[in-house]
């Protein structure tokens, strides 16, 4: 019998999140007719406005792959690739409009009801619940951080 055979709820639910996180993603890609790598890539561009080389590393795929993604969005209308602020050579890809409606109208009926379960929690269930899933994003890093 090993360590693992018998997990606390805590841990049947943080694996419970995992399969459902992988769900949303799949769904996501699947209804806006995107790949894994393209959503990832827009995912992040959402957030932050990166170099193809940037995402390169992010996604780690070469960065001839990496330019092939950011011209399948910038086709679609999802990002748009602007000089760089201070070294015109370099490029930065840049979510767009539609780039953002796209993750957003997908990903909304999830926000409001992570919004509405959010405002349910008080100020200490909410300093635990963040205490623990950041831990838990730690956990993951021990075995992702090497790659």
């Amino acid at each position: 019998m090993s360590d693992f055979d018998v997990n606390p709820p805590t841990m049947e639910a943080v694996q419970d999140l995992v399969v459902a996180a992988l769900e949303v993603r799949r769904a996501v890609a699947r209804r806006s007719g995107l790949s894994d790598l393209e959503l990832a890539a827009l995912e992040h561009v959402v957030t932050e406005p990166s170099s193809p080389g940037e995402l390169a590393r992010l996604l780690k795929v070469t960065t001839g792959a990496s330019t092939g993604v950011v011209d399948r969005l910038e086709q679609r209308g999802h990002v748009q690739r602007r000089a760089h602020e201070s070294d015109r050579r370099r490029t930065v890809v840049h979510v767009t409009p539609s780039g953002r409606t796209e993750i957003v109208d997908h990903l909304r009926p999830m926000l409001v009801a992570l919004t509405e379960l959010d405002e349910g929690l008080s100020d200490t269930e909410r300093e635990v619940v963040e205490r623990y899933l950041r831990g838990v994003i730690a956990a993951f890093g021990q075995v992702s951080d090497g790659d």
